[in-house]
């Protein structure tokens, strides 16, 4: 992977290219997401009849009392109607299409009811003349009968349409959420098992926090993606097209007026975007100086008080949080112009719908209802467009996200195994180096032409100064690097040939720094391998000494053991790690520097730990601290990556080569710390 800072590779608010890798990952819940479309689709549907239903009620039913009517003799009505003395009224809307009144004494009379000075007045055209009736209040209800049911049914309908789009938005979400959680779960795995198959040189150039940004703070954002974008914007797109036929529909001329304000809204859109992504790639910068300059100085806090550095520091930081304030406040601008100016233009076109609306309600060229319904569907309409610059925003995310997931997940893993692996069983554990180079980038080597053998059940210890090549040949042993030239065997057989499990089930390593999980004791000894038992476990601690001090711990065995084991002492880490080398009964024992910085005491429980666990073992051993490998079978000088001397501890120092000159130095110094020791009392 690159070195720089991915934080500020931003890219475009859209990629093709990225956006077809991202729904790769949406196929296998395709039948999920289509349900949510689908569900969408019918509640866009049931927001759409909601400002309808509302105009029928006004139009055809609350303003209905004045509308034209036909007068018929009883028998003679067409369809049923008020009956009313003895006459039946039928208003024009409920006559079929086509239906003629026809001529005679028996034809219909027209008919209508004014409201004048708070009184209904019932206005008949009879044999030429017109006859005016005031109604009584029982006579209104009798002409409101059908009205008030009609109105009651459609209050009962929009109820339902209410009801069913909130259910139906209830399921939807919740699909949508689970489908997004799956998805970004699986996504998830898939980033830690590449992380996995990683070399841990990749690990070397990578510091460990953006590796976990990419796996949370980055999955994150494509999951607000997938659950508020990418199917949501379906539901905008349904609305927008169903909003406009409806309208265009139902009032032509309305409609126009309506959508007067679109090609403002689209040029304010456009402005937006160029603004808005300036802006955001500005906030994104200076987001990840602040997260670097926090990650070092909180990990140098030491240092930083040590030599007294706090007020140039905070300093430097209040810089570096002043760009951060400025580079917010921009992006601030930004989405408070956008968000009020849609809302402005929205409450343009409503102003002109009005004024233009208006003015036809009231010359009686449009009815009331219309108007109303218009109201409400341009609030609609302005509603998916007032949301773009959320949805713009979780998408510039999403795509820097996912440009950041791609590049670690392109990063080519670590050699795969050969395809029909060698099968050692448990080997006897002969190691041999046959001309082994290697180099951690180039050709800047750390091993030249490494030759040697460690025959089973040998304990083999290498020293050197530091940098020699010590922990290189040990990590070379288990293929946490690949040698670049040369063979490293294994009982004869090359370990390249080996399937990596399998090489390394049968190696135990104990470090310098040991490595502890959060848990407790017993889990961080069988590394949850379910195949160690508590027997086991309990029994590989006593074997190493290690269950003197777990068994003093509050809990014993299932004590806590917090983040790398803080609570422990290095002594206890160590021992924990014997144990859990022996747990795992390996074929190889390696040690790296496991009894360096150790108390006396606790050294002495480490060294009868040690004689221990290399019984029927090969043990490699790396330290420098000589007195601790002066009863190896064989000691392996290594000086500027060649093998310089092999030989047991008094050969070597009877050769008075680079190891004597090693081992006069080291006692030198504690023959110096005796001294001192002494002349302190």
């Amino acid at each position: 992977m690159p070195d720089f800072h991915e934080e500020e590779v931003l890219g475009k608010a859209y990629d093709a290219r990225l956006m077809r890798r991202l729904l790769k990952y949406t196929v296998p819940y395709w039948k999920w997401l289509l349900l949510c479309v689908v569900l969408l689709f019918i509640i866009t549907g049931t927001d759409l009849v909601q400002p309808y239903l509302t105009k029928i009620a006004i139009d055809d039913h609350i303003n209905a009392l004045g509308a034209p009517m036909l007068v018929f003799e009883p028998g003679d009505e067409p369809v049923p109607g008020i009956v009313f003395g003895d006459r039946v009224f039928v208003r024009k809307e409920w006559l079929p299409k086509g239906f003629s009144p026809g001529t005679g004494p028996r034809a219909p009379l027209p008919a209508h009811i004014e409201h004048v000075d708070g009184r209904y007045v019932l206005v008949m055209e009879l044999e030429g003349s017109v006859t005016r009736r005031e109604l009584s209040s029982e006579d209104v209800r009798k002409f409101r009968e059908h009205d008030v049911a009609a109105v009651v049914k459609l209050a009962l309908l929009l109820l339902c349409a209410m009801t069913l789009g909130f259910v139906l938005n209830y399921v939807q979400v919740y699909i949508l959420q689970y489908t997004g959680q799956k998805i970004i779960s699986n996504m998830r795995l898939e980033i830690f098992r590449h992380l996995q198959a990683l070399s841990l040189s990749f690990f070397d150039r990578n510091p460990v926090g953006r590796l976990v940004t990419r796996v949370t703070n980055d999955t994150d954002a494509l999951n607000e993606m997938y659950t508020a974008v990418l199917v949501n914007l379906f539901k905008d797109v349904f609305l927008l097209v169903g909003i406009v036929i409806v309208m265009l529909k139902m009032n032509f001329e309305l409609a126009l007026v309506s959508f007067a304000t679109i090609p403002v809204i689209a040029v304010v859109t456009v402005i937006f975007r160029v603004k808005a992504r300036d802006a955001y790639r500005m906030v994104r910068t200076r987001l990840a100086k602040i997260n670097a300059t926090l990650a070092e100085n909180i990990s140098g806090m030491r240092v930083i008080h040590i030599f007294n550095r706090e007020e140039k520091k905070a300093r430097e930081f209040d810089e570096i949080n002043k760009d951060y304030l400025k580079a917010t406040m921009r992006e601030l601008e930004v989405y408070a112009v956008f968000r009020p100016a849609t809302d402005l233009i929205s409450s343009l076109a409503l102003a002109l719908l009005v004024w233009y609306g208006g003015g036809r309600v009231l010359a009686g060229r449009v009815e009331f209802g219309v108007l109303y319904a218009f109201i409400n569907y341009i609030q609609q309409f302005f509603r998916p467009i007032n949301d773009l610059t959320e949805k713009y925003n979780i998408m510039q995310s999403a795509m820097a996200s996912s440009e950041r997931i791609f590049q670690l997940l392109d990063t080519k893993a670590r050699e795969t195994d050969v395809p029909e692996p060698a099968r050692i069983g448990r080997p006897r554990g002969k190691i041999e180096f046959q001309n082994v180079w290697f180099a951690y980038n180039g050709e800047d080597w750390v091993l030249k032409d490494v030759s040697f053998t460690v025959e089973p059940g040998e304990t083999c210890a290498f020293v050197g100064a530091t940098g020699a090549g010590k922990t290189s040949i040990i990590s070379l042993i288990g293929r946490m690097y690949e040698i670049s030239r040369g063979r490293i065997l294994l009982d004869g057989v090359d370990i390249r040939d080996i399937a990596r499990h399998e090489l390394r089930s049968h190696i135990g390593v104990v470090q310098q720094d040991v490595f502890l999980f959060t848990g407790d004791i017993a889990s961080n000894i069988r590394l949850n391998n379910r195949d160690i038992t508590d027997e086991k476990v309990l029994e590989a601690a006593k074997y190493v000494n290690a269950d003197r001090f777990i068994t003093e711990l509050a809990g014993g065995y299932h004590a806590e053991v917090k983040e790398r084991g803080v609570t422990l002492s290095s002594g206890q880490r160590q021992l924990l790690a014997f144990a859990r080398a022996l747990a795992f009964d390996p074929a190889i024992l390696v040690l790296d520097e496991a009894t360096a910085n150790i108390d006396t005491e606790t050294e002495a429980l480490i060294q009868d730990a040690l004689a221990k666990l290399v019984r029927g073992r090969t043990t490699l051993i790396v330290a420098h601290r000589l007195s601790t490998i002066q009863s190896a079978d064989k000691i392996i000088v290594i000086h500027k990556g060649r093998v310089r001397e092999v030989g047991t501890h008094q050969e070597l120092l009877a050769k008075r080569g680079i190891y004597y000159q090693l081992y006069l130095l080291q006692y030198k110094e504690e023959l110096r710390r005796a001294h001192t020791g002494e002349e302190a009392r």
